[in-house]
């Protein structure tokens, strides 16, 4: 279950209780989740119970209460705690992991296109100028994966225009396709790009190099398992009862899989935000989080077994994982117009 899905599982518990006459209440529009905070649980926490107490002229942890009832009946919800004064913390069905891992397989580089923007033409006025031109672009393809479609025309100087980012210092194509592109998308709006040569370096401060190089780590984790002659299987990454992995069972690899999961989870309602606000650079940056997650995850998790190891059920879901993460890094990189390596 993604962000968005589990939001409108929340939401559908709003409406219900009010339907049913338990809370007197508007319904929301939408209710935001996000992982927990300090004190909090779970997958997942929202504070909707706070935002409808006053309304409801009930404590908060009585709203909550009668919400925590009915999300605890929705499909791929495990359980619900209360904490603090009133936030709800939902943990999702073991199987929510590799359901989302299945999506992303089952969807490729379409996971994330959406039709939040069906049937609407945006028209995208832009100045001449390469960063504009570019990001203008780039919004476009993305306004077209959430079901919109755009239409680019130029303005004059000083005329209104749609997207008119701080221009470019230069000349950015002799930083080549990938790193010019990128130069000019990462950067918010209102930044000024830079165009040197920190674009081009092969470490790790280089957020392009980070997001090519952990799509380059999923493809060579592919090609090794294939020598070792499995594939990967969605699943649980539990190491089984019994069996002990003493890679995989460190505290700091049962953080990594969660960190990556909600990155990829989110990738839906990034892509849908982008395309909205027409902000390219919001891609760029998610993209970074993921590949951090995924970098992450790939050093402390045993994707592979070691020695005279055999591939388990485990070691097949974590090779998921990792193909997953590989495949919503390549979909972004497309989408910003970048190639994504499978060597690097």
């Amino acid at each position: 279950m993604t962000p968005v899905e589990l939001s409108r599982t929340v939401l559908h518990a709003v409406r219900s209780a009010v339907d049913e006459g338990e809370l007197a209440v508007a319904v929301p529009e939408t209710v935001k989740v996000a992982p927990p905070g300090p004190g909090g649980c779970g997958d997942y926490a929202t504070n909707v119970a706070l935002r409808l107490a006053q309304p409801a002229g009930r404590p908060a942890a009585e709203v909550a209460e009668v919400l925590r009832t009915r999300l605890l009946r929705a499909g791929g919800v495990r359980d619900v705690a209360v904490t603090g004064p009133g936030f709800l913390n939902i943990s999702l069905a073991g199987d929510a992991d590799a359901a989302l891992v299945r999506r992303i397989r089952d969807e490729g580089m379409r996971y994330g296109h959406g039709d939040a923007l069906a049937g609407r033409t945006v028209t995208l006025r832009v100045p001449r100028e390469i960063r504009a031109e570019v990001v203008a672009e780039v919004t476009a393809r993305l306004i077209g994966a959430q079901g919109g479609r755009a239409r680019v025309t130029h303005v004059a100087h000083g005329e209104p225009a749609d997207v008119r980012p701080v221009p470019a210092p230069g000349d950015p194509a002799p930083l080549g396709p990938a790193a010019a592109r990128w130069a000019l998308l990462h950067p918010a709006p209102h930044d000024r790009p830079s165009l040197g040569g920190e674009h081009l370096a092969q470490r790790e401060d280089n957020p392009l190099f980070r997001v090519r190089y952990a799509h380059a780590r999923t493809r060579a984790a592919a090609r090794n398992a294939a020598q070792l002659g499995f594939t990967a299987e969605p699943g649980p990454m539990d190491t089984p009862p019994g069996v002990t992995d003493t890679v995989a069972d460190t505290p700091a690899t049962a953080a990594t899989a969660p960190a990556l999961l909600r990155a990829l989870a989110d990738h839906p309602r990034v892509l849908a935000q982008a395309a909205r606000a027409h902000a390219p650079d919001r891609l760029a940056r998610h993209l970074v989080t993921v590949a951090d997650a995924t970098l992450e995850f790939l050093t402390h998790a045993a994707v592979l077994p070691t020695g005279e190891e055999k591939p388990s059920a485990a070691h097949r879901a974590r090779l998921a994982l990792a193909e997953a993460a590989g495949t919503v890094l390549a979909g972004g990189l497309t989408l910003l117009g970048i190639d994504a390596p499978e060597h690097l």
